[in-house]
């Protein structure tokens, strides 16, 4: 099913940001404007988020492309269907099938509704979707955050955005994920694009320290 949500008008934000913000101009000027990161919503984009956790984009990437060659469609259903071994011979991991089995249970007993997240404001938003196993804090936050359209989510315990705000900002440490949250109060109501400001800036960051 799709679920159709409201663009995040990213442009714009990080404009704004950059007007605002003198971090976030120079975030912008290093990184650039980035692309749009929209998806649609439902379960195709979570298990995708889910396929993606904790491994290289290569990875996860290689990963999907067989799910979708194995399973034609990847769906609740036909995660429900296939063996164990069909999705083991895909690259999940045991712990990530118990996931994705989890997820797509969750959706066909009607215990998380999808369609229904859009009636919840973020926090509560959030609530309903970590409450399935396997779907943490980070992985709830990209999925309001992207196929959503939410446009005020931080995910403060994401490595590189902690990594990327101590290079922009010029920390003498890497800011733990209450700190960053601390941070990014000045960044509202467009925390979504701060976080994809920070996400390019990071890609730079190899590159500056090179030329230091």
């Amino acid at each position: 099913m799709s679920i159709a949500a409201k663009p995040l008008a990213l442009k714009r934000h990080c404009k704004a940001l950059a007007k605002a913000c003198p971090h976030m101009a120079r975030a912008l000027e290093i990184g650039g404007m980035p692309p749009s990161r929209d998806r649609e919503g439902g379960f195709r984009t979570l298990m995708r988020v889910i396929v993606d956790q904790q491994i290289s984009v290569h990875a996860g990437r290689a990963i999907w492309e067989r799910l979708e060659t194995r399973l034609g469609e990847v769906s609740a259903e036909r995660v429900m269907a296939v063996r164990r071994p069909t999705l083991q011979k895909c690259g999940l991991s045991a712990q990530k099938i118990v996931y994705a089995r989890e997820l797509a249970g969750a959706i066909r007993r009607g215990t998380l509704d999808l369609d229904g997240l859009h009636d919840l404001d973020d926090t509560a938003a959030i609530a309903q979707l970590t409450a399935i196993k396997g779907i943490g804090a980070w992985t709830a936050e990209i999925y309001l955050m992207f196929a959503m359209g939410r446009p005020d989510i931080m995910p403060s315990g994401d490595l590189a955005l902690q990594v990327s705000a101590q290079k922009l900002i010029g920390l003498k440490t890497r800011p733990k994920p209450k700190e960053l949250a601390a941070i990014a109060e000045s960044w509202r109501p467009y925390r979504t694009s701060a976080a994809v400001l920070l996400w390019s800036f990071y890609r730079k960051v190899p590159l500056l320290d090179a030329d230091d």
